[in-house]
């Protein structure tokens, strides 16, 4: 089944990014445009896989508040599934080298995604640290402390990057465990199975202020230990 869902991935891509670049250079672009767009987009990827989604404690996503939101990273089907699970302006971080892919890079950069630089621990807490701004526009960050995919479903190491951007913005964070993605496409995969069953579980918001700097690997810790709660043990 990869061959007609990577087309069709592909098509739908297509379909957002054309149009999101077009009206970039025409300087017409707004962020309501590309959320529909990424919401088309998302809603025709996880329908294609007849992935059948369930989604726990949406309450805590308030729709007044922008949040970091922070998940585990199991599947390149996080990303629709984050789409479609939040209903809510988000906006991603995402490593650099996915920008040079042609059009589906430039619609990135033209909706405001923030490419990282996985290579300088530096240059990705300055391009962290300069898109706290985002936040306060109404949009929320998704980031993957992991900052890769799990090969085995275990949670890796968090990287401190997403944690001084909440520190800075003074955004709450908001811990998301996703279960079932990795059925679906697994890391370094490329056999997609239908009709997988995938859980999204949104936990309460943590405040980084209640931590500060030096408490930060303090916050760290509760995040990581939120987003576990909801993964299978070991």
């Amino acid at each position: 089944m990869t061959a007609p869902h990577i087309a069709h991935a592909i098509w739908q891509t297509l379909r957002i990014s054309v149009p999101t670049i077009w009206q970039g250079l025409r300087g017409s672009l707004t962020p309501e445009d590309c959320d529909r767009r990424l919401a088309q987009w998302s809603r025709a990827i996880v329908e294609r896989a007849s992935i059948q989604l369930e989604v726990q404690g949406a309450e805590h996503a308030t729709a007044d508040e922008s949040f970091v939101l922070m998940s585990n990273h199991q599947s390149l089907y996080d990303v629709p599934v984050i789409y479609r699970a939040l209903d809510r302006r988000i906006r991603m971080v995402a490593k650099k080298e996915l920008f040079s892919v042609p059009l589906w890079g430039r619609a990135m950069h033209r909706a405001g995604f923030i490419a990282l630089d996985r290579q300088s621990r530096e240059r990705s807490r300055e391009t962290l640290l300069a898109s706290a701004s985002i936040l306060q526009t109404g949009t929320s960050i998704w980031i993957a402390p992991e900052g890769t995919r799990s090969k085995d479903g275990k949670l890796g190491p968090f990287r401190k990057g997403g944690f001084h951007l909440a520190l800075q913005s003074g955004c709450r964070i908001l811990p998301i465990s996703i279960l079932g993605t990795s059925a679906v496409l697994p890391a370094k995969s490329a056999h997609i199975t239908d009709g997988c069953e995938v859980k999204v579980v949104v936990h309460p918001p943590i405040d980084p202020q209640r931590f500060g700097e030096e408490r930060k690997d303090e916050l760290i810790a509760d995040v990581r230990s939120a987003i576990a709660s909801a993964l299978p043990a070991g």
